[in-house]
């Protein structure tokens, strides 16, 4: 387009020279010391034009001679500068391709490329903070810990004097990191609290946070941070659900007696306390204290609504229920018959109410569910093993001995 374009300037020019200078016969007298020229005015027009060209040609020529220097100067710091990002570039692609040694050459050359001309190169502190960083990480991964920490320190010295908020807060990450790969979780904790309250929230700071939680054995204030993790969506829902049973187990297994037990658990998130994996679990914890009415309390609620649980969750709660029955009172027997009456193929609610009824001397009724639990082959030998002990109570309180004997042969089959 643009050479449309000067094809129609030219062309108007010619046109105009030809209009205007074809017909011109003025004649044009120069006299000088005695010499005198005759030239015609196109002629006179012709030498000024070109005489202007000429001389913008020199000038334009002369400035580009006077400027030599200066460009010389400029492509040399362009050249640094191109070297400086070409070796970083290298220095994290080595990096990240495990070859440590090549990567801390790389990246050595940048830093000594940029300590020659950093009043040159634009950004250079940004671009040394870079370096320093993958030298220190290089050197980490090569075991050289005395190097990494001075690295270290120098880039967080350089970054902060820059206001690089930025590139030390990567660095503090970075720390963080490292302190974890030498299983240091107190250094690394006193890394993640360095860092400002809105980094400390993204998701790579709580993975690192819960990472040294986990190593320094703080399982309450790591479930904690796997739930923020958990909102974030940081893991997948299946993965979550898992990784919060387990540290609230962890939380509940800390505690030493009944009270810290009853602590930790009003410790736990409410929504810890309305998993039935995690009831069960704080329901056994109690149980082996000795606590037996403290487990039930907090099983009490799932047991109400057994039939709205899920089969996983239904079995944990369940079979819980069975170990922790001794001493029960009057008011579980309507929810338990509920629950028999709403899952009569549920081997595990089987279980527990048959036990339940047995511990109320209510046999009539208790008999059926033992029978169902002692030949369900899914339940745990405990619990079956239980449940024909049950039998030969309730069969040797009818006055059967034959069948109190089978039951008791049963029973010791399971041990």
């Amino acid at each position: 387009m643009r050479g449309v374009f000067w094809f129609i300037l030219l062309f108007a020019v010619a046109v105009l020279a030809a209009t205007t200078l074809g017909a011109n016969d003025g004649i044009v007298t120069v006299a000088w010391r005695g010499w005198r020229a005759d030239l015609s005015l196109n002629l006179l027009v012709v030498l000024l034009v070109v005489a202007y060209l000429a001389l913008a040609a020199l000038l334009r020529g002369l400035e580009a001679l006077l400027k030599l220097p200066q460009r010389a100067s400029e492509w040399r710091r362009l050249q640094r500068e191109r070297a400086a990002h070409r070796g970083l570039r290298e220095a994290l692609i080595e990096l990240n391709a495990a070859r440590y040694g090549r990567a801390r050459k790389a990246a050595e050359h940048t830093l000594a490329i940029l300590d020659e001309s950093m009043e040159d190169v634009p950004d250079a502190v940004n671009l040394a903070v870079a370096a320093r960083l993958v030298v220190a990480d290089s050197v980490h991964r090569l075991q050289d810990r005395e190097r990494r920490d001075l690295l270290l320190e120098q880039t967080l010295t350089q970054a902060d004097a820059a206001g690089l908020r930025v590139a030390a807060d990567g660095a503090r990450l970075k720390a963080a990191e490292w302190a974890l790969d030498d299983r240091d979780a107190e250094r690394a904790l006193k890394w993640l609290e360095a860092l400002p309250p809105g980094v400390a929230r993204r998701t790579q700071a709580l993975r690192l946070r819960l990472r040294a939680t986990r190593l320094a054995r703080q399982p309450l204030e790591a479930l904690h941070t796997a739930r923020m993790l958990a909102k974030h969506q940081a893991f997948t829902a299946d993965a979550a659900r898992g990784l919060l049973r387990s540290l609230a187990s962890q939380v509940l297994d800390a505690a030493h007696d009944i009270e810290q037990l009853r602590q930790q658990w009003q410790a736990l998130d409410g929504a810890d306390r309305r998993d039935p994996h995690v009831a069960a679990h704080a329901a056994r914890c109690a149980a082996r204290m000795g606590a037996a009415a403290d487990a039930r309390l907090w099983l009490r609620p799932f047991w109400e609504r057994i039939a709205d649980l899920l089969p996983d969750d239904r079995a944990p709660i369940a079979l819980t229920l069975g170990e922790v029955l001794e001493g029960v009172g009057p008011d579980w027997l309507p929810p338990t018959e509920r629950a028999l009456h709403d899952l009569p193929q549920d081997s595990a609610v089987a279980a527990a109410g048959g036990i339940l009824l047995a511990m109320r001397e209510l046999w009539g009724k208790a008999v059926r569910p033992l029978e169902q639990a002692a030949r369900a082959t899914d339940l745990d030998p405990h619990l079956r093993r239980r449940a024909w002990q049950l039998l030969s109570e309730a069969a040797r309180g009818a006055g059967d001995t034959e069948r109190a004997q089978s039951c008791e042969a049963q029973a010791r089959a399971l041990y």
